[in-house]
């Protein structure tokens, strides 16, 4: 009787597939989850002989699943092949690891015993020291010897033995732009490729948006320079009007102890370029560390020169169009800040009913959510008149009530008034169809036009007053009346009410849902306030911006976002572009003061307003306005919106409106790429002024990324302790360290004490350095997650062990190449042996799939087809199969010759591979394509990798049958290791393996691969079996497809007598363990008296050693049915 492994039979293999599948992989799962746990000493108490017993369960539980061949599995899961093929190359990795932990556990114990028994050290123990003692002396073989600032890095003669992302991104990006590689030539005969990083503010600091925009934007430009285009990557910085005149303001008063009133304009506007000199710009320092290949020659900033010009030219050029105008109109004003703000930068929070807030410059927490009833008395004694607010200070403000005109209950007050209670101003009962519902509440609105849009419009309708009643810092002017005049508005809400309460008019107060507006910028309450302004009529150019989607002339992706853009354009409301500031580019507007004028007031004649260039301009356009009149003219002291010059940015960096040699070369430019969170703060603004200023679409393309939020799908927020600062993912910081960011900031103490809560959970150990390289693969490959990215920072360290991969690839090939190796000129493809034509192959795929997947911006689908190559099928398989080649003797004519052509494939696939890789990796990839060997007097290699070119496919190298082949010698591999993962053995114990083969074909190729096989299934022999052979008994066996079994000879490998010995005593604990939670879990009032965390605990506990006994059980089966069959 032979052998067989359970579940062999077509039976088993059925019962495998249909009913043990699930059950299987249900426990893999639960394995995986709890692998960690289970691992750890202190919770199981587990030493050596236990922890390989656990693993073999684990190995056990999945091999049933590996069994079932690839094209029913993929019949089964709906996946595709070759995501299947990832997936169990991957989990055999991690046995094969846990496999390596068991080893190491094995010679710890080894070691203990030795030293217990007072032995000497072994010769070969002496041997390992006396080589570590010899390295331990020549460590400056492996350090890298200082580089001058600015030179080509300078590289120890010996790679190390591991990959150290701060010492492999020394010196590299100094030397690249010192060298001039990111300068883009505007008389170059290449097809232009053109993005503008969007300017970051000059205040700010390196966040993960941040690092997301630069990891995609530079991924884009080096893999476009490589492939042959006039790559440009224009770097700017906005002068942020806002955010930099608050910084400069409190750096004053807590240095100071001054205002910007004290200085004056003049002087606190230098101040600020003084502070932007020697602080600002910091962030672009930091996109350096990113590895950012931006043009720093064009460098710019919103208030230089040119792009001052360039901004005064728009607003010139569009008021003369009649785009621009002055008017008075309802604006949202910044109380805190004291400026009107964008309708865009009003953000909104959604109240359910009273709730308390806490507002800049108010002591104690404001209450929002409250609808307040209060009467009006009304004239004539004809009673009162019952209203409702959720602002009850801005009654001050009223100058009418509406009803609806079909409503009976105010039939008779039609063309009647109500007195105001606190100054008897009379408000006349007006009838509006179009703002009442007689249904909602009493059917009666009070009307404040000069502060609540719907009244504005209902004021502009019924030619209300409008009475502002609040300053621009939000206090209650002497429009509100002596008994309110200098309250702060949400203090005399509370004054209000009780003044009502007072004269018997107060009615109660309800819960109201409702929405309230908040600055972005100051977290204030956002005031509607009627003040005069200039704005940008929009709605034909928003209709133009529309067309140019529809027409194909402007690409949005991910093609989703199309529809907020036709909705948003087709409702634009007029831009206010005016702000109350100092810091910007002031208005250039002049107003006119005549001579005869009756009021003599800044600004109060809407029509002596003049637009020029500079004020030479302006005297002569008041000149042609007012002929003969004597005059003087005032320059407005507002400044423009921040976003009206950053709306200009993709061609005021070529110097419009200047027709110069990089705006006919680069403009327009080529591709916009940003988050998607400011389609209309800045790309929507781009289109618009674009195309009205320069006649083109101002790009081609807009790629809009993901928002990146916390592993938890979380918003980061400094509050919760998530806000992940890139530089502390380059570098690695300690738990301590983040707590001490925490402690720098605003938050109040418990506030704080959340936040560290937060960091002590998501970073117990504090974060790993994991490097440049690995979080920007990380970055781009994450980019797949529709909108919204939930960064996990594990995810980057496993990046960042994949780096070191890469380097012991290029390490094990600078070993085996050989000091005198220099790469063949040709390469005759159809004579080389079949693991250096499947290489070959398979590279030409993953350049085809990278490429085709960059041009459409599929940045996760390219970082998966590099990825995938690199680690499944160079490191894994290639490396793997061609070490008994290159440990080949020498002297041997037809050993050397495939030697020799097996070192130039390698050659080839390293060169190559690099260069794919280098746009997502460009440090790592720099730094060992340096250390590649050359070829002899080859002109055509570039100095470095990033002016190098891109791989593309080449046709000679394309050879499918091979490839087929392989993935049935691949398929043997996994379902040989499967086994001995099942019956744990070790990587030194090499069984000998019989393939049964049902049919010619399988059996050629497989007697083809048997030396890949025998390698990669560390195996002592293959005998390939054809179907009337019969395998040796002993062996257990694996089913790879119809066509194909597999049988591994255990035959005195496997003590199945001891391991069910070790099942026994490890099934007793278990179910020991598991009556006593079950015990604690069914005692009287479980449910009500113990705490709810401690139940998820110990239900947790129960899940756990459930699991575990499963596993336990089927182990048991397996080398119960060993034992039986060899019996």
């Amino acid at each position: 009787m032979h052998l067989k492994h359970p579940g062999s039979s077509t039976v088993a293999l059925a019962f495998s597939r249909f009913n043990g599948l699930r059950r299987t992989q249900q426990i893999a799962n639960l394995i995986t989850k709890h692998l960690e746990i289970l691992a750890t000493a202190e919770e199981i108490q587990l030493k050596y002989p236990q922890q390989r017993l656990l693993f073999s369960k684990f190995c056990s539980s999945t091999s049933l699943s590996n069994m079932a061949a690839p094209e029913e599995t993929l019949q089964l899961n709906g996946t595709k092949e070759e995501d299947q093929e990832k997936k169990k190359k991957k989990e055999e990795k991690a046995r094969e690891k846990e496999l390596k932990k068991l080893k190491a556990a094995q010679k710890v114990e080894a070691a203990k015993a030795q030293a217990g028994k007072g032995s000497q050290p072994s010769k070969k123990a002496e041997q390992k020291a006396a080589k570590k003692a010899a390295e331990d002396e020549n460590q400056e073989h492996y350090q890298d010897p200082p580089t001058p600032l600015g030179e080509k890095k300078r590289l120890a003669p010996e790679m190390a033995k591991a990959y150290n992302p701060s010492a492999v991104e020394a010196a590299w990006y100094e030397w690249w732009e010192k060298s001039g590689f990111f300068v883009a030539d505007a008389n170059s005969k290449k097809p232009p490729f053109v993005i503008v990083l969007p300017p970051p503010n000059v205040t700010g600091a390196l966040h993960i948006g941040h690092g997301l925009t630069s990891s995609i934007e530079d991924t884009i430009i080096r893999w476009r320079r490589m492939s042959g285009d006039n790559a440009l990557w224009v770097p700017g910085m906005d002068h942020a009007g806002i955010a930099t005149q608050v910084v400069v303001e409190k750096k004053l008063m807590r240095e100071r102890g001054l205002t910007r009133h004290d200085l004056g304009r003049e002087q606190f506007n230098a101040e600020v370029w003084k502070w932007k000199d020697e602080y600002g710009g910091k962030i672009l320092n930091q996109e350096r560390r990113l590895g950012a290949s931006l043009d720093w020659s064009r460098g710019c900033f919103t208030m230089d020169d040119k792009r001052s010009k360039a901004v005064t030219e728009a607003f010139v050029r569009l008021y003369k169009e009649g785009l621009i105008y002055r008017d008075h109109r309802l604006v949202n004003w910044d109380c805190i800040l004291r400026t009107a703000i964008s309708d865009i930068e009003v953000d909104y929070i959604d109240i359910k009913g009273r709730t308390l807030l806490k507002v800049p410059g108010y002591k104690s927490p404001v209450e929002f959510g409250v609808l307040t009833s209060f009467a009006y008395p009304l004239e004539e004694n004809l009673g009162e008149i019952v209203v409702a607010t959720t602002r009850p200070e801005t009654m001050l403000g009223d100058t009418a009530i509406a009803v609806h005109p079909a409503d009976q209950r105010y039939m008779h007050l039609h063309n009647k008034f109500a007195i105001h209670p606190f100054n008897r101003r009379k408000l006349p009962i007006i009838c509006d169809a179009e703002l009442v519902d007689p249904n909602f509440g009493t059917g009666a609105v009070k009307i404040t036009p000069a502060h609540d849009p719907n009244d504005f419009l209902v004021g502009k309708r019924h030619n209300l007053e409008f009475i502002n009643i609040f300053s621009d810092d939000g206090i209650i002017n002497s429009n509100g009346g002596k008994e309110f005049e200098g309250l702060k508005r949400f203090d005399a809400r509370v004054t209000v009410i009780e003044a009502l309460k007072s004269k018997g008019l107060y009615r109660g107060a309800e819960n109201n849902e409702m929405r309230l507006g908040t600055c972005s910028r100051s977290d204030d309450i956002v005031e509607p306030m009627v003040k005069p302004q200039w704005f940008v009529n929009c709605s034909d150019m928003g209709r133009e911006a529309c067309e140019a989607v529809e027409d194909g002339r402007l690409e949005i992706i991910p093609k989703q976002f199309e529809a907020d853009w036709f909705r948003w354009m087709r409702n634009i409301r007029d831009w206010c572009i005016s702000r109350q500031l100092w810091w910007g580019h002031r208005v250039p507007a002049w107003y006119v003061t005549l001579e005869d004028d009756d009021l003599k007031e800044f600004g109060v004649y809407v029509d002596h307003w003049v637009v020029g260039r500079n004020e030479v301009e302006a005297l002569t356009e008041a000149g042609t306005k007012f002929p003969g009149k004597k005059y003087h003219i005032e320059q407005d002291q507002d400044v423009l919106d921040t976003w009206f010059s950053s709306g200009l940015f993709p061609f005021s960096v070529m110097c419009w409106p200047e027709n110069t040699a990089d705006m006919k070369t680069f403009y327009p430019t080529s591709l916009l790429e940003t988050g998607h969170d400011i389609i209309f703060f800045w790309v929507a603004r781009m289109v618009m002024l674009g195309m009205k200023l320069t006649g083109e679409v101002p790009f081609k393309q807009v790629y809009l990324h993901p928002m990146v939020r916390d592993a938890h799908g979380r918003k980061m927020s400094k509050s919760l302790g998530n806000v992940i600062d890139p530089l502390e993912v380059i570098n690695g910081i300690t738990l301590e360290d983040l707590h001490k960011r925490l402690e720098r900031g605003n938050l109040d103490r418990n506030e704080l004490d959340i936040a560290k809560a937060g960091q002590k959970q998501d970073f117990p150990n504090g974060i790993a350095e994991c490097g440049t390289d690995a979080l920007r693969f990380s970055l781009v490959a994450y980019t797949a997650q529709s909108d919204k990215i939930n960064l996990d920072i594990q995810r980057v360290v496993g990046y960042r062990h994949w780096c070191n991969k890469l380097w012991n690839a290029i390490r094990f090939a600078m070993l085996n190449l050989g000091t005198d190796f220099l790469p063949s000129e040709n390469l005759d493809v159809k004579s080389l042996p079949c693991g250096c034509k499947w290489i070959l192959s398979v590279l030409n795929k993953a350049i085809s799939k990278t490429v085709t997947a960059m041009e459409v911006y599929d940045f996760s689908s390219a970082t998966s087809a590099v990825y995938s190559w690199w680690q499944y099928q160079l490191c894994d398989v290639f490396i793997e199969i061609i070490k008994p080649v290159m440990s080949a003797d020498d002297n041997n004519s037809t050993s050397a010759s495939v030697k020799r052509v097996t070192r130039d494939t390698l050659w080839i696939c390293l060169d190559n591979g690099l260069r794919l890789l280098h746009p997502f990796m460009p440090f790592v990839t720099e730094e060992l394509w340096q250390r590649l060997p050359q070829r002899l007097g080859d002109s055509s290699r570039k100095e470095s990798i990033m002016i190098s070119d891109y791989p593309t496919v080449i046709k000679e190298w394309i050879d499918d049958e091979i490839e087929s082949q392989m993935v049935l010698i691949e398929s043997s591999v996994r379902s040989l290791r499967s086994l001995r993962m099942a019956y744990l053995l070790l990587p030194k114990q090499r069984p000998e393996a019989f393939l049964l083969c049902k049919t010619d074909e399988v059996a050629t190729v497989v007697e083809k691969g048997a030396t890949e096989i025998c390698t990669l299934a560390s195996l002592a022999s293959l005998k390939v079996l054809r179907e009337s052979d019969v395998p040796p008994v002993g062996c257990a066996v694996n089913i790879v497809n119809e066509h194909l079994s597999v049988y591994l000879l255990l035959r005195g490998i496997v003590d199945a007598q001891l391991e069910l010995s070790k099942l026994e005593k490890k099934k007793e604990e278990l179910i020991r363990q598991q009556e006593a939670v079950t015990k604690k879990m069914n005692i009287p009032g479980y449910r009500d008296k113990v705490p709810a965390n401690i139940q998820e605990e110990n239900l947790s506990k129960l899940n756990k050693l459930m699991a575990e006994l499963s596993i336990v059980e089927e182990a048991n089966e397996n080398f119960e049915k060993l034992l039986a069959d060899s019996s």
